[in-house]
């Protein structure tokens, strides 16, 4: 015998059917790799940096991911951001931190403006993107933060669902944005062994920073220390 439903009760299920549809596409993301040149010579001045900065000697440039470092990149297009990661030495560009190494700055993962999540190189692999604390960091970069080009909320969206899915795969303490870095010196964490080496940060912004905080609030994350 078949029953009959009520108006009603057809709404009731389309929104049901609705709802999860939304859920599963605002709760799945893809992860498109594009990866940088991570050639012979990245790898030796990716170990010779573990080596000269943090008294780390290594056979290959791994590392154990224990935080989250977001930032932005002040360059308006996606192209131009990868171009400034993809090669193995830092450009002639940026005299401010090339005495300390010629390795150039590169991060994981590279976030367009339209919120399109790029892997540059695998998590656990070092890239130079946060001083003291590269050897434990995996870093974040999104496309933009300039006046012209504000970060998104596409790119806050897409943050905060990053940093739930590398949660999911280790063991992250922290989540800090790039301006943060200095609060770790004297930490456990901290192996920058040069006092003299440190840059002013401002990325990837205080309230960009705060609304991915608020959004992943239940994982629980240690506070940043204060400063020194």
């Amino acid at each position: 015998m078949y029953r009959i439903l009520r108006p009603k009760y057809l709404n009731y299920c389309f929104l049901i059917v609705i709802s999860l549809v939304i859920f599963s596409c605002a709760s799945s993301k893809e992860v498109i790799d594009r990866p940088i040149v991570f050639n012979e010579e990245r790898e030796t001045l990716t170990l010779e940096y573990l080596s000269e900065r943090y008294g780390l000697e290594q056979d290959k440039p791994t590392i154990v991911p224990r935080m989250i470092v977001l930032h932005w990149t002040a360059i308006p297009t996606f192209e131009g951001s990868f171009d400034a990661f993809e090669r193995p030495k830092l450009p002639t560009w940026r005299p401010d931190i090339k005495n300390m190494s010629a390795l150039n700055v590169s991060a994981h993962f590279l976030v367009a403006q339209d919120g399109t999540i790029y892997r540059l190189m695998p998590e656990t692999i070092m890239g130079r993107h946060v001083i003291g604390l590269n050897h434990c960091a995996i870093g974040i970069e999104n496309v933009g933060g300039t006046e012209d080009t504000p970060l998104t909320e596409a790119q806050l969206k897409s943050n905060v669902w990053l940093v739930e899915y590398l949660s999911k795969k280790y063991d992250i303490g922290y989540l800090i944005g790039h301006y943060e870095y200095t609060n770790f010196e004297g930490h456990e964490l901290w192996l920058e062994k040069d006092d003299g080496y440190r840059t002013k940060k401002t990325d990837p912004g205080k309230k960009f920073m705060d609304d991915v905080r608020k959004a992943t609030k239940r994982l629980n994350f240690k506070p940043v220390p204060s400063k020194q």
